[in-house]
């Protein structure tokens, strides 16, 4: 998973959400997948894992990094550019939840997924 960059996590995330998700639930997960993954290569050693799932009720986003420093929201203005991934990160999720784990965290996100969008089939 080492290398892993932002353009292949995110075709990774159109294959598992093909047929399972609206566009507009597309496009949040593809922007949530960039920002996580981006900055795990950018900030955070790499990617050490990564994986997305369709749950009932949620797209569940997971990337897993070689940082024990958790995320944070940016304390400076709007004309300072970069720092506000993760506020759009938390913006677009249902719910973030970010875990210490030995050589690092794993960040998952949370993004609503309508009840009727078929679940895809097991072994999946």
């Amino acid at each position: 998973m080492t290398g892993l960059t932002s353009e292949e996590a995110r075709r990774i995330a159109r294959q598992v959400l093909a047929s399972q998700a609206t566009e507009a639930l597309v496009d949040d997960v593809l922007m949530v997948v960039s920002e996580l993954v981006s900055n795990a290569v950018r900030h955070a050693g790499g990617v050490t894992g990564f994986s997305v799932r369709c749950d009932t009720g949620a797209v569940v986003v997971e990337v897993a990094d070689a940082s024990a420093t958790h995320p944070r929201s940016p304390g400076t203005s709007a004309e300072v550019p970069g720092g506000f991934g993760w506020l759009l990160v938390n913006r677009l999720a249902e719910r973030t939840e970010v875990r210490s784990r030995p050589g690092g965290k794993t960040i998952t996100a949370f993004l609503h997924r309508p009840p009727h969008l078929p679940l895809p089939p097991a072994g999946h």
